[in-house]
């Protein structure tokens, strides 16, 4: 997914989501691993400098053991105050991201605790080879600014790893990172991110969008041709397979249908990404949310028609419904961080609901962050016009 100048495939986000798929139907959770390397670099890529482009990317491509890991660290810990699904909100205290990097002279000093970032770790835990850490700068600063991105090495001191056991994609290796007085190169701070890192969270999950995305497709279509040859060869006792009856028959036709319509869903989000400078905030996350929750349908209509047997680990749907589970909350998850950011721009003025049927482009900003994240009623209500004065929706 890397540029090629930079030593990169240079592949096309289309051609990225058409692999992922292949990947993903054996093992999402490799698939995961793959796409957070580009969670961690592709921001150095959008914002950096040519000289931290060449630092950064450049080391990874250059590689020739196979073993070069970079991981993205946004997520933190649940609690109150904590967690990260408000990272935009506009109050200071309370909401947001808490871990903290301090100018001391030319380098950052880190202190706070991520929570579920993966591939941070690395193979050893004791650090990926590159983790691109969003960070609070700006300690005055609400959700919307003083956020920034910071490339941490491995080897730094006062940083541990520790690792979560997870229910699903257990081959995507999740940790709590903790920071204590970690010292990082101010040189090291991505250059364009400085109090944009808002900006790089929705511009990082837009672009691995339509990757879950065809991680779902993938997943559906596993348990898909596993239910298909099943009720190809069950008899269930009766003169045929039980394919030949209508349940099981229309079942399977309703999931393939699905399956179909994501896929292409997952192609158009690609091709626009491409098509507009690797900006798609709101298409995204429309085809994440889509996708990845078309998936736990598909999986337990497939359950329904292989019947109990489906319950017998061999046949690998154990699996298939925690992957269903997990797609929807995370990667930014459904609730909260996708949906919100589709609300946020779509109550824009200037949003225009037939750009993506266009194939224009939709700007995202600070002014779309933020939305619905501070409960209660709001004191600047905005006017609500009658329908009467009402400006009609021009067709054309």
């Amino acid at each position: 997914m890397l540029p090629a100048e930079y030593g990169g495939g240079g592949l096309s986000n289309v051609d990225f989501v058409i692999a992922a798929e292949e990947i993903q139907a054996v093992d999402p959770g490799f698939g995961t691993t793959v796409l957070v390397n580009g969670l961690g670099l592709m921001p150095v890529w959008y914002y950096g400098t040519e000289e931290q482009k060449k630092r950064f990317i450049g080391s990874a491509t250059a590689d020739e053991s196979g073993e070069f890991l970079v991981g993205y660290a946004a997520s933190e810990p649940p609690g109150t105050p904590g967690g990260t699904a408000n990272f935009d909100a506009p109050a200071i205290d309370g909401a947001g991201m808490h871990v903290t990097a301090r100018l001391d002279g030319d380098e950052y000093v880190i202190n706070g605790r991520k929570y579920w970032p993966c591939n941070v770790g690395g193979w050893d835990n004791k650090g990926a080879n590159l983790n691109l850490v969003v960070v609070r700068t700006g300690s005055e600063s609400g959700g919307t600014a003083g956020l920034s991105a910071i490339m941490v090495e491995r080897g730094t001191p006062g940083i541990t790893y520790r690792s979560i056991s997870t229910s699903a994609q257990r081959s995507a290796p999740n940790c709590e990172i903790v920071f204590e007085d970690a010292r990082v190169p101010a040189s090291n701070l991505i250059e364009g991110t400085k109090g944009n890192g808002d900006l790089v969270i929705n511009r990082n999950f837009a672009w691995s969008g339509p990757v879950a995305g065809i991680g779902a497709v993938a997943v559906a279509r596993s348990a898909y041709e596993d239910a298909l040859r099943w009720a190809k060869t069950y008899t269930g006792g009766g003169p045929k397979p039980i394919i030949h009856y209508q349940y099981p028959g229309y079942v399977l036709g309703d999931v393939a249908t699905k399956i179909e319509a994501a896929r292409y869903f997952c192609w158009k989000s690609a091709h626009y990404l491409d098509q507009h400078g690797y900006h798609g905030e709101m298409l995204g996350a429309m085809c994440k949310v889509h996708c990845t929750e078309m998936l736990f349908d598909c999986v337990y209509k497939c359950m329904q028609v292989v019947g109990v047997n489906s319950v017998d680990k061999k046949q690998r749907f154990d699996r298939y419904l925690r992957e269903a589970a997990l797609l929807p909350l995370y990667d930014a998850g459904n609730f909260g961080m996708q949906r919100r950011r589709v609300h946020g721009v779509m109550v824009d003025e200037g949003f225009n609901p037939r750009a993506f049927m266009d194939d224009e482009p939709v700007d995202f900003t600070k002014d779309m962050e933020g939305i619905d994240t501070i409960p209660g009623p709001k004191t600047d209500e905005p006017t609500i016009p009658s329908p009467q004065t009402a400006e009609p929706f021009a067709v054309r």
